[in-house]
């Protein structure tokens, strides 16, 4: 494969992304403004030639991480742009103006970010280069975790969505389409639901921080590596499937009441401690370097070892 891609922001997600990019073939120009840039790339790089020795794989068989001096370097002849720059709502607009007045005329544009959508990114471009504008939000590390949710805007064409989708597939990723433009997409509203219930059972006393933890990684956390919300809950209702997990469960369900939460940081101090204490005042690379041990592992298991 000797197909071009860009990735603009070398931060934590693009860096990752550009890994991910060169394992799976691809000529990757990074672009940032940081000083450091040309360590980052040689140091990709190397970690990419790393892993293809470690599998065995030839050289042909995987791409390079390139240096870009300019935005305008980075997406010239590309089929694809990955933007992971800061979450900044007056920038982004800005800078995709600029990327696609550079990035070739069928180059799909795609945003990493997990808060602002496609449409307001391209809401001042003309009609064919917001056609070309698309929401890839990845869970971090992208490299590592396969779910990418593609969510277009409404001017957002189908062949640049069905393009996004082939893309990823072809880097062994898992995209899903959403059908709306929503705040906070899929995956982090269902996080942010099961954090505000971390909290408030942690605030009121119910359970300890690293407690709950374990309760995690013991049970629902173990259960979703195997099986979703809807398809666990199918495996639930025994032979009656769904139907019968929610004639049984479900009014039990619906009586439990909500606790009163706070998720203000100054009035989490307690949870803050508790934490710190569990975890230590910051993680740290060996700590990072066991979750994504664990979690290779569930992936192989998955038939999806990257």
């Amino acid at each position: 494969m000797s197909s071009s891609v860009a990735v603009i922001g070398a931060g934590t997600i693009g860096r990752s992304f550009a890994y991910l990019f060169a394992r799976s073939g691809y000529t990757v120009r990074v672009f940032d403004p940081r000083e450091d840039l040309a360590e980052v790339v040689a140091g990709l790089q190397a970690e990419v030639t790393s892993a293809a020795s470690a599998h065995d794989e030839l050289a042909s068989q995987v791409g390079t991480v390139e240096l870009a001096e300019t935005v305008e370097d980075a997406v010239s002849g590309v089929i694809f742009v990955q933007e992971s720059g800061p979450e900044d709502p007056e920038a982004k607009p800005a800078l995709f103006a600029q990327i696609a007045e550079a990035a070739p005329t069928e180059a799909v544009l795609a945003t990493s970010s997990s808060t602002i959508p496609a449409s307001f990114i391209a809401e001042h471009l003309d009609a064919a280069a917001a056609a070309r504008v698309i929401v890839g939000h990845p869970f971090n590390p992208p490299h590592l975790m396969p779910l990418v949710e593609v969510v277009p805007a409404p001017a957002t064409s189908p062949d640049t969505i069905e393009a996004t989708v082939d893309f990823y597939r072809s880097c062994e990723r898992e995209p899903v389409v959403l059908r709306q433009e929503i705040r906070g997409f899929v995956g982090n509203r269902l996080q942010n639901a099961l954090m505000k219930e971390a909290i408030a059972l942690v605030e009121n006393g119910v359970i300890s921080a690293p407690d709950l933890d374990t309760v995690m990684k013991n049970s629902l956390g173990l259960r979703w590596s195997a099986v979703g919300q809807f398809e666990g809950m199918h495996f639930g209702g025994g032979e009656a499937g769904i139907r019968g997990f929610m004639d049984h469960i479900g009014p039990a369900f619906a009586a439990i009441e909500d606790l009163p939460v706070d998720v203000d940081p100054a009035a989490m101090g307690e949870i803050f401690d508790q934490v710190e204490q569990a975890y230590g005042p910051t993680p740290t690379p060996q700590a990072a370097a066991v979750r994504d041990r664990i979690q290779r592992a569930v992936l192989d298991a998955r038939g999806q070892g990257v």
